[in-house]
């Protein structure tokens, strides 16, 4: 099955609903604009139920098959944009300032509010199709919030599956992997405290900003000498602040950064050694460090099973040579992986051509990238529901 006639037809409808999102992004949980509009067009189209509400902003419409009874499978697009001032020149540019929709969150609704119409129309499959569209990707936690309200169990979800736009990847390609796909996304905090005194009188001090450089380079050792080379792991102190003057050594100094990690071992052991190792540095120059370590977004894992029927269902649509099977995994975070840890599942990346990368002022989603979403998400429904 390649690209359907009808989802290429829809490209321009769609289109108009992408442009109209694009121009009126929303952050976070605050999507009510954006719910509003897909909860019209889903009764518009006949959705069987319609559920506003659930993760607090989060909708979900539910399509039954006319081949007879059968599982519920889910499929998620998110909804939220970011705190970015666009900078794309385009006549549907965001009319918000300081909001705009650079990861493309437009596209990935506008393309699954396609395929609802698409199988709301013809219906060919047995059992339901739990359509999800989720607030408050950007660091929110939307999808574990939507996991938390029981939609999963509501709708008696057994299987669900996300798409992501991906620039750099040649149109209509797709790409995923079995495993971790996406990085779990940590961050920390670390308060270093000494003893202030006289830029010129050092030797009276305990000074924090020497010790602070000092715990900046020990931290890189945990990724360079304590794990497996084999294994990922990313370490990054992003801020530094400490001192108002250029003559006083401070009391204190103040560090800040992130953790990613693709295996959830890895995960544990670097958590436990960054207060390890930031403590003891500390300690051995004399002064005392303070370290709150925050989990985030979990690694996205693909369960493999379905990571194999994802993968067949994109080459029903493009063929077995445009999806790569095996992709590097990225270190970006993803909170479809909540969905993943409550039901088996995979997350696919859709290519979107040449354009400015995700989170960048400039990046604007590619509408002709429309048609393959669509025909991936009613291949994916009506193969994995096949009476």
């Amino acid at each position: 099955m390649p690209v359907l006639n009808r989802a290429a037809e829809m490209q321009d409808e769609v289109a108009a609903w992408r442009r109209h999102l694009h121009e009126n992004p929303e952050l976070l949980f605050d999507v009510h604009h954006t719910a509003a509009f897909v909860a019209e067009k889903l009764k518009a189209f006949g959705c069987d139920v319609v559920e506003t509400g659930i993760g607090k902003t989060g909708v979900v419409g539910l399509i039954k098959g006319s081949l007879g009874e059968g599982p519920v499978i889910g499929m998620r697009a998110d909804m939220d944009a970011l705190p970015i001032l666009e900078d794309t020149g385009k006549a549907w540019a965001s009319k918000n300032p300081g909001k705009a929709h650079s990861c493309g969150h437009d596209g990935h609704t506008a393309m699954l509010l396609g395929a609802a119409q698409y199988l709301c129309e013809t219906r060919r499959f047995a059992g339901s199709v739990a359509v999800i569209f989720q607030p408050a990707e950007e660091g929110g936690g939307g999808g574990l919030a939507m996991v938390e309200d029981g939609m999963m169990e509501k709708y008696s979800i057994k299987e669900v599956y996300g798409m992501h736009n991906s620039p750099g990847l040649a149109l209509g390609d797709f790409s995923l992997r079995k495993g971790g796909l996406m990085a779990a996304a940590d961050s920390f905090d670390i308060v270093i405290k000494g003893k202030g005194s006289h830029a010129a009188q050092p030797h009276v001090s305990v000074d924090p900003v020497l010790t602070s450089a000092y715990v900046i380079i020990a931290l890189q050792s945990i990724a360079s000498r304590e794990i497996d080379p084999l294994k990922s792991v990313v370490v990054s102190v992003t801020t530094t602040h400490g001192g108002d003057a250029y003559n006083v050594i401070p009391m204190e100094v103040k560090l800040t950064g992130t953790v990613r990690t693709l295996d959830p071992e890895v995960r544990d052991f670097t958590a436990k050694r960054l207060v390890e190792v930031a403590q003891g540095t500390a300690m051995a120059h004399g002064a005392v460090a303070e370290v709150h370590y925050h989990r985030g977004y979990p690694v996205t894992v693909n369960h493999p099973a379905q990571t194999d029927f994802a993968a067949s269902v994109a080459a029903q649509v493009v063929g077995n040579t445009r999806v790569e099977t095996n992709a590097a995994p990225k270190m970006g975070a993803e909170d479809f992986s909540y969905m993943l840890e409550a039901r088996p599942g995979a997350f696919i990346f859709l290519g979107v051509g040449d354009t400015a990368n995700l989170h960048h002022p400039a990046y604007d989603f590619n509408d002709e990238a429309i048609p393959y979403g669509i025909s991936y998400w009613v291949t994916l429904a009506e193969t994995a529901l096949a009476a």
